[in-house]
């Protein structure tokens, strides 16, 4: 993952989180299956773990529009950064939504 200046890694509190930023994130497909990995594995990924076929710099890319919009949360963790799925925080303001966007077919 590139280096990024620390203020690019931040992710918006709970009560920042808007609908329409969190439906354009899961708009695009890469982003989407990044999500289901994450669901999937209930827990933590690093960069490199996504199945994705996107560049490096691609990727760097889909995790901040991710991150920004507050569907996940990430923490360094030596040289690399582990990313989580923001469920709690997506499930208390938008009862359903990532059931629903989890169980459509892709």
């Amino acid at each position: 993952m590139s280096a990024e200046p620390a203020a690019a890694y931040r992710m918006p509190n709970q009560s920042e989180i808007r609908i329409e930023t969190v439906l354009q994130a899961l708009a695009d497909p890469v982003r989407l299956e990044m999500v289901r990995q994450l669901a999937k594995d209930d827990g933590e990924l690093t960069c490199g773990a996504f199945d994705v076929p996107v560049s490096k710099s691609t990727l760097t890319h889909h995790l901040r529009t991710l991150r920004e919009a507050g569907v996940i949360g990430g923490r360094p963790q030596g040289t690399t950064r582990l990313n989580w799925l923001r469920r709690k925080d997506l499930d208390a303001l938008f009862p359903g939504l990532l059931d629903g966007v989890l169980a459509a077919r892709h």
